[in-house]
């Protein structure tokens, strides 16, 4: 992933957000969209309410 693995721990226990590059390549490695990887549900919540 060209990362370490104390930030995917990091990223996985919600201390950290990754990079669109990094979300690609963990996405990519499990062969997922990255929408089935990662939780966009507060992004797409402040979305809906013109937050962006």
């Amino acid at each position: 992933m060209g990362t370490t693995r104390q930030t995917i721990t990091s990223i996985e226990v919600g201390r950290y957000t990754a990079s669109l590059p990094l979300a690609y390549k963990i996405a990519h490695y499990f062969r997922l969209p990255i929408e089935a990887v990662f939780d966009f549900s507060d992004l797409e919540q402040e979305v809906r309410h013109g937050g962006v």
